[in-house]
């Protein structure tokens, strides 16, 4: 991988998905808020195991359809950052609305000690943070998946 922001990067197999987001994880820091977006099946799950394999947190990182939100610890090896990875798929579908879901979240406090990765969090999450990376996902036809990494930043 040439640069890791503002480039495509064309990921053919699940692991080079995942080698992006532990690439992505060297670059990131307590506080940060990763948003990840793409349809059903573009590897956003797959992304978020990148960042954790990365920052050295402990557990299976399965996706938190159901859950809304796992925490996952740093291991004795890692950079002694937690993760909190959310899906936000299903928040807004109670009829409560998604901002008052995120808040009962309670995600402003993780950011502030842990790296927080929201699935579906474009559109949803910016609210968060002034600031973030937002990484769009796409899978094409022939099932190889494309990513972007973008810093955003306050105007």
């Amino acid at each position: 991988m040439t640069t890791l922001f503002e480039a495509e990067h064309v990921l053919p197999e699940p692991a080079d998905t995942e080698a992006l987001g532990e690439a992505l994880a060297a670059q990131l820091k307590a506080g940060d808020l990763v948003l990840l977006s793409g349809p059903l099946g573009a590897g956003k799950t797959a992304m978020t195991r990148g960042i954790a394999r990365g920052l050295g947190v402990t557990g299976a990182v399965t996706s938190p359809t159901f859950v809304i939100a796992r925490e996952h610890r740093p291991g004795p090896d890692g950079a002694g950052v937690p993760l909190v990875h959310v899906d936000a798929y299903r928040l807004g579908s109670s009829g409560i609305e998604v901002a008052d879901e995120l808040d009962d979240l309670d995600l402003d406090t993780d950011l502030t000690t842990a790296v927080v990765v929201v699935e579906w969090g474009e559109g949803v999450a910016e609210r968060l943070s002034s600031s973030h990376v937002l990484v769009r996902l796409d899978r094409r036809p022939d099932d190889v998946r494309v990513a972007t990494v973008h810093r955003v930043a306050p105007a």
